[in-house]
């Protein structure tokens, strides 16, 4: 058993070790998701043969690019002077390793991302899930890759302002971003989830929304229960960001001393892609409680598809749903893993 156990963890590093001379995003800023699915199928049994298999499979169906060439050192006492900058992927790649290793995972966390807050939704949020992941693996490459990934893709959203909230409903922030001017009518770039959530962040009936929600010690468990319920309602792509992109901040907050403004980050990222959802109503507690009271086959069989699967996003939110469930104690997250992945309609 140990034996076999070695030869998985030595397949990983060594793909992940190449996946890393891979860009972060590929044509046309798309989210390369490679080292993050490559942790989930581990984690979920996953052959080293199905390793290698799922990254030569997504680098060659995606066109993955070699990092861009580097443009100049990052210096330590100015390195915000950049962010946002994409050509300077591999300057913030190797400054953030070099500072990852230089203060470990939780001081290089802790040092710098709180500066970095009102960008958590450049790359629809993937650098919070490639940081997550190298949380989650205790990886210095990964993590340093993160934050240079979300250094380089910055998006800056409104700041928190300190207006008092009205509501400690997270389900009702989404509800009334359908009251804002312009909602039914805003323009994206292209129909990239960033460019949906820059297009509404934009709107000025949107800057009240990251201050609108009451926070306190049970905000995370409620902000889970209604993406889960939005998820679960309307199975949409976007929607499954909010399941997983939970997972992935839960993790993170563990090494920040105040993750609220996270939190609140997040959501108003979340609550910017409302509109292209859908508008969505959230079930009612007797719709939720007769989905959950659905028979959904067990984790092995979801998993085993998740592994089978070519879907990067399948994998990713099996991979969360099993995660959360085992905080949260809700069984809806396996009946909407089994969905996802096919095996009940």
């Amino acid at each position: 058993m140990r034996q076999a156990a070695a030869v998985q963890f030595s397949g990983l590093e060594t793909i992940l070790s190449r996946a890393r001379a891979d860009s972060v995003e590929f044509p046309y800023l798309l989210a390369n998701h490679v080292p993050m699915v490559l942790i989930a199928l581990d984690r979920l049994g996953a052959s080293p043969e199905r390793l290698d298999q799922w990254y030569e499979q997504y680098r060659d169906s995606h066109k993955l690019q070699p990092m861009p060439p580097p443009v100049a050192p990052i210096i330590r006492a100015a390195w915000a002077e950049a962010l946002g900058d994409r050509t300077r992927e591999t300057d913030y790649r190797a400054f953030f390793i070099g500072e990852t290793h230089r203060l470990g995972i939780d001081a290089v966390i802790r040092s710098y991302l709180p500066a970095m807050v009102n960008g958590l939704a450049g790359s629809a949020m993937h650098p919070l899930m490639r940081l997550a992941y190298g949380v989650l693996k205790k990886d210095n490459e990964e993590v340093g890759t993160a934050l240079g990934y979300w250094a380089a893709c910055y998006l800056p959203l409104p700041p928190a302002t300190g207006t008092a909230p009205d509501t400690d409903d997270p389900g009702r922030v989404l509800a009334d971003v359908s009251n804002i001017e312009g909602i039914r009518d805003y323009a994206p770039e292209t129909d990239l989830l960033w460019h949906n959530i820059r297009a509404v962040a934009a709107l000025p009936g949107f800057r009240p929304v990251i201050d609108r929600l009451a926070f306190g010690a049970a905000t995370p468990r409620r902000m889970a229960a209604t993406s889960l319920a939005l998820f679960a309602g309307t199975m949409d792509f976007s929607a499954l960001h909010s399941v997983t992109g939970l997972h992935w901040l839960r993790l993170v907050s563990l090494h920040l001393e105040n993750a609220e403004p996270f939190y609140r980050a997040f959501w108003q990222v979340i609550a910017s892609l409302v509109p292209k959802i859908g508008f969505p109503e959230l079930p009612t507690a007797e719709a939720l409680e007769e989905m959950r009271s659905r028979e959904a086959p067990v984790w092995a069989e979801i998993k085993r598809a998740a592994i089978a699967s070519d879907d990067e996003h399948d994998v990713s939110l099996v991979f969360s749903a099993l995660q959360e469930e085992e905080v949260w104690k809700d069984p809806l997250y396996r009946v909407v893993a089994a969905c996802r992945v096919g095996l009940i309609a």
